[in-house]
């Protein structure tokens, strides 16, 4: 299951966020979207757990968890939706 990790710390780093997922089961892969221009943490990012069951345990735990000072927002993860009216590129 994917899931949204959101209300992250500018700090917080993907071993710290695998620690704390991994404390709910197997954790597959951990990654923190950041500015393609700066490299800085935008904020969120997703964690992706192989268990249906530890991955619902996992958001039922961390949910409105402070960690390094910010409560997490986490959730599922919604399929990302097409984005539409940019600029046409040629």
């Amino acid at each position: 299951m994917n899931i949204y990790v959101g209300n992250l710390s500018y700090e917080v780093n993907e071993d710290e966020l695998r620690e704390a997922f991994e404390a709910f089961g197997q954790v597959e892969s951990v990654t923190i979207i950041k500015d393609r221009y700066s490299g800085r943490s935008k904020g969120f990012g997703f964690v992706e757990m192989p268990s249906k069951e530890e991955a619902e345990a996992a958001i039922a735990g961390l949910h409105d968890k402070e960690m390094n000072g910010r409560n997490l927002n986490v959730n599922e993860a919604r399929p990302r939706r097409e984005r539409r009216g940019g600029r046409d590129r040629y």
